[in-house]
């Protein structure tokens, strides 16, 4: 890992009507719009699409570091990250965001150690611990042989 502070560029573009376009050097654009939930037409990511995402992928990319450091060996996972927004003082802004992991992990493994780190992966992920916003976690491990 590269030493603090990291920095990250985005760029986007937008005329009057249509979609707001959404770059960063060496990645592919991407187009965006309003959800919705804001009179957006709701095919397209949007920025509050965009934030459930970071907070759903910094989860389960904290998960790989820890389960990797931690030498445990685990199948697939998956995060739904629910954000709900409301108005508060005025003012629209995320009060809470629920995730739910679903972890699989090899038939024999330690149920309550998945748990645990995926836990961990959770509380230690820079996005959510950057947003002011209620965080809840529900865990279910899953077997396969």
């Amino acid at each position: 890992m590269q030493p603090y502070p990291h920095r990250y560029a985005v760029n986007a573009t937008g005329a009057a009507a249509g979609h707001v376009v959404v770059a960063c050097e060496g990645v592919c654009d991407m187009e965006t719009a309003p959800p919705a939930e804001f009179d957006g037409p709701g095919d397209r990511w949007s920025p509050e699409t965009l934030l459930c995402a970071a907070v759903a992928d910094c989860t389960i990319l904290s998960f790989r570091a820890i389960a990797r450091a931690s030498r445990f060996e685990w199948l697939q996972i998956q995060c739904r990250t629910e954000g709900t927004l409301d108005r508060v003082d005025g003012k629209a802004r995320f009060v809470g965001f629920a995730s739910h992991v679903q972890l699989t992990v090899p038939a024999g493994a330690d149920a309550a150690r998945a748990r645990q780190l995926v836990e961990k992966a959770e509380h230690g992920c820079l996005i959510s611990n950057s947003l002011i916003a209620e965080r809840t976690l529900s865990v279910d491990v899953q077997f396969r042989s």
